[in-house]
């Protein structure tokens, strides 16, 4: 990734990345590895690897609240009726025709008049870019004033969704962006002439109350994206219901969430009424096209041998190594990198931006290799994955199997239909009665495999 933060047409944001920098040095996380991310930088760190949109199998779900509603699919970006330069841009993403949850919300999002929307798609099906197209055809570029609000639940999601209305209206220099950030100061007593406001719902509040930057009475679309991480944060639900409250009647309301419990869904309707409900749902982890194996080990040193047989035995696109503990995990990376291996390594003690810097180099194919603790486990899809090893077996405090670590680790690999491998590396009767404990859980077989033999090495390779 280039860089987080995008060079917007706007003058007034040039500090931002000293104000970025400044963010990360003070943003840090607890240092137990076992811990799992946070909800919000799990959001981020799936934005930074995701390469490509899921191409889901499944069907989207619609309720129509509003039955005036003219909700129809389109198939191509040239049926919206766009503004030339702001289709010169969405091309120039790399959207070459509407994903499935795109197809369906776009016309719904760009009709008049305008129509309250509730989407409920995960990360990579293309709601940000959606919503994001949405707002800036709303935009009047003649008009010197807010007109805009889009909510995030942190700085780096906000920041985030502004680099996308950036590439977007690349072609269009008159619609400026505002970012409402930690950091982001605005001169006392002046107004915004900026027609977009990207931020956190804390500081848009204390612009628009405390400071009156800008008049609420003239916003005619307002985003709530991330919502559900929004509900879990404290403050983030009555701060943006405040902000709600403040707007007129005709401003048209988009609520994007990946998960949509029972208090998401009450913090929609308060947002939201009268809004077309749109659902995609999340293709679940399964283990149907992943190819089980362990392999029996007496030592530590003894499985580091059978990884580096494994290493140079098939050809690996991204391979990620599971360790139970840092200690191990560092002691796995200093021998692999000794040995002339690049590996990187993410553990729970790393800034965000560190985070992302790790996990861009591996998507990028700088390192083949990416060794992690359980921090890694859940909800993070790079799709060069094609090889998962359990360097340990994940377990629980009482040392019984954690059988839905198991699941998110090899859940790693064999995304999106495509095959995937898992090997599990295990010494002792204890390990392995811990691993037929989980092959009877799933009903799925492990195969034994035996690393120094040509045949199997061979049949592995196949699997892939």
């Amino acid at each position: 990734m280039e860089t987080i933060v995008s060079s917007f047409h706007s003058s007034h944001f040039k500090n931002l990345e000293e104000v970025k920098n400044n963010h990360y040095m003070n943003t840090c996380f607890d240092n137990d590895d076992e811990k799992e991310l946070p909800a919000a930088e799990k959001s981020l760190l799936q934005k930074i690897v995701r390469t490509g949109l899921i191409t889901s199998k499944y069907d989207i779900e619609i309720q129509r609240r509003n039955p005036n509603s003219p909700l129809y699919s389109v198939k191509s970006f040239e049926l919206l009726k766009l503004h030339p330069n702001l289709l010169k841009g969405v091309y120039e993403m790399g959207y070459n025709a509407p994903s499935k949850i795109q197809e369906t919300a776009l016309p719904l999002l760009l009709a008049n008049p305008p129509q309250n929307l509730i989407a409920q798609s995960q990360s990579g099906t293309g709601k940000t870019a959606a919503f994001v197209l949405a707002m800036l055809s709303r935009v009047n570029p003649d008009l010197q004033y807010p007109q805009v609000i889009c909510l995030s639940p942190t700085y780096e999601l906000a920041i985030q969704t502004g680099e996308v209305a950036a590439r977007m209206s690349t072609y269009c220099p008159n619609i400026k962006l505002r970012y409402a950030v930690r950091g982001e100061d605005v001169v006392m007593g002046s107004k915004l002439e900026e027609q977009i406001i990207v931020g956190t719902p804390g500081k848009v509040l204390d612009w628009v109350t405390k400071y009156k930057f800008f008049d609420p009475k003239k916003i005619n679309v307002f985003v709530l994206d991330e919502a559900d991480i929004m509900v879990d944060t404290q403050g983030h639900q009555d701060q943006s219901f405040r902000i709600r409250k403040l707007l007129p009647n005709t401003c048209q309301m988009m609520f994007f969430s990946a998960t949509y419990g029972e208090d998401v869904m009450s913090f929609a309707n308060a947002i939201a009424p009268l809004s077309v409900i749109i659902r995609l749902k999340r293709e679940e982890e399964t283990l149907d096209n992943i190819s089980q194996y362990y392999v029996t080990c007496s030592t530590k040193e003894d499985k580091y041998n059978a990884l580096v047989n494994i290493y140079g035995g098939i050809t690996i696109g991204q391979a990620m190594i599971f360790c139970h503990t840092k200690k191990m995990a560092l002691w796995l990376v200093k021998q692999m990198s000794e040995q002339g291996h690049a590996v990187s390594l993410l553990s729970g003690e790393l800034t965000v931006q560190q985070r992302i810097s790790v996990l861009d180099r591996f998507r990028e194919g700088k390192e083949k290799v990416l060794i992690t603790t359980n921090v890694m486990s859940r909800g993070i899809d790079i799709e060069q994955v094609t090889i998962v090893i359990n360097f340990d077996l994940p377990l629980t405090v009482s040392r019984q199997p954690d059988f839905e670590t198991y699941l998110h680790r090899i859940g790693r690999t064999g995304r999106f239909g495509k095959k995937g491998i898992a090997i599990n590396l295990i010494t002792g009767e204890t390990d392995l009665r811990l691993l037929r404990l989980i092959e009877e859980h799933f009903s799925k077989t492990i195969k034994c495999l035996n690393t120094e033999n040509v045949d199997d090495m061979e049949k592995l390779g196949a699997d892939e």
